[in-house]
């Protein structure tokens, strides 16, 4: 069910909230946190508002976004009430802001979150450059952003890295989790030799190839080389090198990878590009600091300088009509 209010203010808002609950019962009891999702109003706000509420079936919530409008426009408020069907296992609250409240997001937030109740603030498009700073942000125990969006997403992660404060974490390190469990996984296994060097590569402007160059730089103390492969689709390869020979995790489609390592039979391991439900649903299942997320931003600093561009890989070109494919988030 939604149910639209024009011209609101966020206290018809709550009273229609307490009203429905009245109602229809524990509509809005049993939830775990508040997610607030800042955004602006245009085409993408329902595939991160559909996300959340595929979130919310593992995390219960209540789901409060803020949607800024035209700054040029009127002073209003535009409330939206989904709840049931159209919520996933949350009750959803849409507050568009035109003209100057815009940018007075905080004030129509307050009024509207769970007593008691952690609160996750999540930027799925651009978001700021201090997330802890941000006057939503300054509300919440996470706050999760997405380099991958941004306009430039390496010099987006290299200004948060600056600006990193416990909590803050970022959906292009949520994507490399299966490539992290697999690399640790092929460490487990004899011969039981020290990593001296390690070469990523990956897509030139990927933040998740950045992270995980910087996650290895960090916890195993080696040289990282950070190789760019020109129409890449995020992460293609990690070597890691050792007396024996060499580790290669390898996915030159996006989709299945190759592992092969000296004493042991090649290995195919699906290593789909996750979606932005599955990382968001990742994401919620912690509330505490991402300390290996913190050091994975730190490492960025040790990695080798002046990589050279390797040839793209096969089947990663550009298309037939000779356009540049889509941006995408991608790992």
């Amino acid at each position: 069910m939604i149910i639209d209010l024009p011209s609101t203010t966020t206290s018809q808002v709550n009273r229609k909230l307490v009203e429905l609950r009245e109602q229809g019962g524990a509509v809005a009891l049993g939830r775990v946190l508040t997610l607030v999702i800042v955004d602006d109003d245009g085409e993408h706000l329902e595939a991160h508002i559909d996300a959340a509420n595929e979130a919310s079936r593992e995390h219960p919530c209540r789901v409060i976004v803020i949607a800024r409008g035209s700054r040029t426009a009127a002073a209003r408020i535009d409330g939206q009430i989904r709840i049931g069907g159209d919520a996933g296992a949350s009750e959803v609250v849409v507050l568009r802001l035109y003209g100057p409240l815009a940018a007075q997001g905080q004030s129509a937030v307050v009024p509207l979150l769970l007593p008691d109740a952690p609160i996750v603030t999540w930027w799925p498009s651009a978001g700021p450059k201090s997330p802890a700073e941000d006057p939503i942000g300054l509300l919440a125990q996470r706050r999760i952003t997405d380099s991958a969006a941004e306009k430039n997403p390496i010099r987006a992660l290299t200004t948060r890295r600056k600006a990193y404060t416990p909590g803050d974490t970022d959906l292009a390190w949520t994507r490399l989790t299966n490539w992290r469990a697999q690399l640790v996984a092929a460490l487990d296994l004899p011969p039981y030799e020290a990593i001296t060097g390690a070469t990523v590569t990956g897509e030139a402007d990927s933040p998740s190839t950045e992270l995980l160059a910087g996650w290895l730089a960090e916890y195993l103390k080696i040289p990282v080389k950070r190789t760019k492969v020109p129409n890449a689709q995020g992460m293609v390869s990690v070597q890691l090198e050792r007396r024996s020979g060499v580790i290669e995790l390898h996915r030159p489609d996006g989709k299945i990878g190759t592992l092969t390592q000296p004493g042991q039979p090649t290995r195919r391991i699906a290593l789909h590009r996750r979606s932005t439900k599955d990382c968001l649903i990742e994401e919620l299942r912690r509330l505490d600091p991402d300390e290996v997320y913190e050091a994975a931003l730190q490492g960025l600093d040790k990695l080798a300088t002046g990589a050279v561009k390797a040839p793209a890989a096969k089947g990663n070109g550009k298309p037939k009509n000779g356009k540049k494919p889509a941006k995408a988030a991608t790992s």
